[in-house]
């Protein structure tokens, strides 16, 4: 009997390459099990081969998303495996993203079954669990021994064509999709029967489980605007020429901080934008429409406001992760509360 084939994505770090110093890394093939795929190797058996090994940078893949999709789609095909596995990405934002991407492109465009794994906060994981199975991880690859049953179960259901049951019984992240079956109570029952649980403090499963928003209060008005310090942040993508700090076009997964001192207005032969969803051209010849600095400086000048401080935070919307996004504004916070001491934010979009 001929052994069921798998083909493994990992990045640069986990093929034993190096870390942020190789992030560059281009997409590689070697015929051989590397990092966790040799554990993946052990843990499948006899009844698998491990066909190749597909290593990328998580920044070359980032940077060059189509082109590193494109050249990775066609590498899985030359092995035509049975099954295409991408990670386990853990808490890695760019290498979880990286995993999403490829994982959802190889079943979209060759029909193959994919599974990946990452921590539920990691960005890949709210962009592409409606897409492809992602296996719960920790958040640090001394978990893999955990994760690997998970894996292994759900690669050789894949491989011999078998049912996948649901996220509780599967260990995946939840996808929102709801599949019919037959209870064996009637609704009106359960329903009953989940309110008086309820009632006595009991734990119950609702059978319609809904998503969990955050809820953010509004900050309380600012006193006295005209000795306040104000800060500008942009999930406009305006960044300095030649993008320094590489944040993505889409599907963010850092954000840069810039400074403003000692300008009166953005000029676009010092600024410009990388975002990838809207018409860039307008910014691109005049940055001020996204960080209105000419109008805030003006106002500045006139008493309008106390200060301006001397920076902007910046990065994408368009297709970022409301984990990234969360984690981001965590941060920016803390810099503007904890070291400039800001009164109010103007948060710009696009």
């Amino acid at each position: 009997m001929a052994k069921y084939k798998i083909v493994h994505y990992i990045n640069q770090f986990f093929a034993g390459i190096g870390g942020e110093e190789k992030a560059d890394y281009k997409p590689e093939v070697r015929e051989e099990a590397l990092g966790p795929g040799t554990a993946l190797v052990d843990a499948l058996g006899e009844d698998f081969e491990l066909a190749a090994t597909i290593i990328c940078g998580d920044n070359y893949f980032g940077e060059n998303l189509d082109e590193a999709t494109d050249t990775i789609i066609e590498m899985v095909k030359k092995y035509e495996p049975d099954v295409f596995v991408a990670g386990p990405a853990f808490n890695a934002g760019r290498y979880g993203v990286a995993c999403g991407t490829i994982c959802k492109a190889v079943e979209e465009r060759l029909g193959i079954p994919v599974v990946t794994a990452a921590y539920e906060e990691n960005p890949g994981v709210d962009m592409f669990r409606k897409d492809v199975i992602i296996v719960k991880t920790g958040d640090s690859a001394a978990t893999m021994r955990k994760v690997l049953p998970y894996m292994v179960n759900i690669i050789k259901k894949m491989a011999a064509g078998e049912e996948i049951l649901g996220p509780e019984e599967e260990n995946y992240h939840e996808r929102g999709i709801r599949v019919n079956y037959f209870a064996k109570e009637r609704g009106s029952e359960r329903a009953i029967q989940m309110l008086v649980k309820k009632m006595k403090g009991e734990p119950f499963e609702t059978d319609l489980p809904m998503p969990k928003f955050d809820r953010v209060p509004p900050a309380p008005a600012i006193k006295d605007i005209k000795h306040a310090k104000i800060a500008v942040v942009t999930s406009g993508g305006v960044v300095p020429v030649g993008n320094p700090d590489h944040i993505e076009s889409s599907n963010a997964t850092k954000f840069g901080i810039y400074s403003i001192e000692d300008m009166d207005e953005m000029t676009p032969d010092k600024f410009t934008t990388i975002h990838g969803g809207y018409d860039r051209q307008f910014v691109m010849e005049n940055p001020n429409l996204v960080v209105p600095l000419d109008v805030l400086r003006e106002m500045e000048k006139d008493g309008e406001f106390g200060e301006l401080v001397n920076f902007f935070c910046t990065t994408t919307g368009t297709g970022t992760a409301t984990g990234s996004a969360a984690k981001f504004g965590d941060e920016i916070g803390k810099i503007l509360t904890e070291k400039e001491h800001v009164d109010g934010v103007i948060l710009v979009s696009t």
